[in-house]
């Protein structure tokens, strides 16, 4: 296999536009190396089958998806408020819907994994990382709410996030947001005084 890791993070790359476009089904060596511009069988080189490609796939969907360092600071140094808490999630919402490519890609393979052990298994633990993750940070920042109140918030935001980039009309952007901030009012209990 291949080590350019530059040429391997661009096809990686393209292989999410192909499964956000194609679907799984669409995902082929051919595809990718189409959509990433480069000679034909140059993905099957880095990479050993289709398996390999979907999985390092679910990894880089999830680089790609991390939050940065200033959105994690602003997250520890705002003030402990339903408000603030809610501006967060509407970032959250705002980040992960501006790579649509990303989000439908990993649509495809939650589907996909219902086939697949392997990539079931890489699936789940990103997200329980990721779910873990986002309780952890926000019990650190001294957010109101509890760890079930995060995760409720979690996959709320996430089938909102489905909606916006799927069918985008059913709650267009000022809709989600006055519903991300009613939504964070009903879970968390009242600021304190």
């Amino acid at each position: 296999m291949r080590q350019n890791l530059a040429r391997r993070a661009a096809l990686v790359d393209a292989a999410i536009e192909v499964l956000a476009r194609d679907g799984a089904r669409g995902l082929t060596f051919r595809a990718v190396d189409a959509e990433a511009a480069v000679p034909k069988g140059t993905a099957s080189n880095y990479f050993a089958n289709r398996d390999d490609l979907l999985n390092q796939s679910g990894v880089r969907i999830y680089e790609r998806l991390r939050p940065d360092e200033a959105v994690l600071r602003a997250m520890s140094e705002g003030p402990a408020t339903r408000e603030h808490t809610a501006r967060l999630v509407r970032e959250v919402v705002r980040r992960v819907t501006s790579f649509r490519a990303g989000y439908l890609a990993l649509l495809e393979l939650r589907l996909e994994a219902t086939r697949r052990p392997a990539l079931r298994a890489l699936l789940t633990e990103r997200v329980k990382e990721d779910v873990a993750g986002n309780v952890a940070g926000h019990l650190a920042a001294g957010l109101p709410g509890d760890a079930d109140a995060v995760r409720m918030i979690y996959l709320a935001v996430n089938w909102l996030v489905v909606e916006r980039l799927t069918l985008p009309e059913v709650f267009p952007e000022e809709d989600a947001g006055d519903l991300i901030t009613a939504l964070v009012e009903r879970l968390l209990p009242p600021d304190a005084s």
